[in-house]
């Protein structure tokens, strides 16, 4: 089965996360999507990195789901949600493009 790749998987848990809560009006399903994507995406930082990259770039997820709150009242929600998205993708390529 082919990989996906996991700054694609973490951008794809909080844009889904957001987008299934908002839409269902079901925050708890948006946090299953959530927490769903970020423990693939952990597995693959663990099997590409080690432990070390994948605590601190599952760190990074937690830190821009939690980030994305206040910034979607300067921004907006979508725009918000993005742009944390696109952050995680960034960082989490960065860290693992070289070890893949």
């Amino acid at each position: 089965m082919p990989r996906i790749p996991s700054p694609a998987v973490a951008a794809a848990g909080l844009v889904g996360g957001y987008a299934v809560a908002r839409w269902t009006k079901k925050r708890p399903l948006g946090g299953v999507v959530l927490a769903g994507a970020g423990a693939v995406a952990a597995r693959e930082w663990q099997q590409v990195g080690g432990a070390k990259v994948a605590a601190g770039l599952g760190t990074v997820y937690v830190a821009a789901f939690a980030g994305s709150h206040p910034l979607a009242k300067k921004i907006g929600a979508w725009p918000a949600v993005f742009s944390v998205a696109a952050g995680m993708a960034a960082a989490s390529w960065a860290v693992t493009r070289d070890r893949g």
